[in-house]
């Protein structure tokens, strides 16, 4: 799963995963964070701007890592299997912050197991800094969210995504999702498609 912050990622995935659960399907939450939120309250708490290279370099090693890790985790694993986040995250990242793509992520994606499904979470710039200034565990600026959502549909993987809308309720969301992982599953050279699940309150 991917999409700007304020999509509401982790939300969704944690409840596809307890909906999939409660239809008897085997399911697991990977989660693949790049520190990105934590270092920027410590920047905001000492006034202390990294520069984008920088940042990105940090960001890069903490996420590979945890992405590498997941698919280790992964692998065999019976059901379904979500991943907040991924090395696309970092590369829209990259594109946001007008860095160039780099050879190892791109690498990284030809060789690392491939997805049944990659889901964008689509949403207006607005009103995910709504959420994100609600929530008040980070300090994303609208500008920074409108890029990064140029970022990804500027990227020549985006073609391949699965968008979907994640301007609806918690309940619209998941029921949409839920869908979107069953299509994934039904698709020639996929994995088993998990039952269907009424979505989780």
């Amino acid at each position: 799963m991917t999409g700007i912050d304020g999509s509401g990622k982790t939300t969704a995935a944690r409840a596809a995963v307890t909906a999939a659960r409660r239809a008897g399907t085997e399911a697991l939450l990977l989660r693949n964070y790049a520190g990105r939120r934590r270092m920027s309250l410590l920047s905001t708490q000492f006034g202390i701007q990294l520069h984008p290279r920088l940042a990105d370099a940090v960001e890069t090693v903490i996420r590979t890592a945890n992405v590498v890790v997941s698919h280790a985790r992964a692998h065999r694993r019976p059901g379904l299997v979500i991943m907040d986040r991924h090395l696309h995250c970092q590369l829209a990242l990259r594109e946001a912050r007008g860095l160039p793509r780099g050879r190892l992520l791109p690498f990284l994606l030809t060789r690392l197991p491939q997805p049944d499904a990659v889901v964008h979470l689509v949403i207006d710039p607005e009103q995910a800094h709504r959420r994100v200034l609600a929530r008040g565990t980070d300090t994303e600026t609208l500008e920074e969210l409108t890029s990064l959502r140029a970022g990804y549909q500027s990227m020549p993987e985006y073609e391949h995504f699965t968008e979907l809308a994640a301007s609806g309720t918690p309940e619209e969301v998941v029921a949409n999702l839920t869908l979107a992982i069953a299509d994934a599953g039904n698709r020639p050279g996929a994995g088993p498609a998990p039952a269907a699940a009424k979505p989780a309150e």
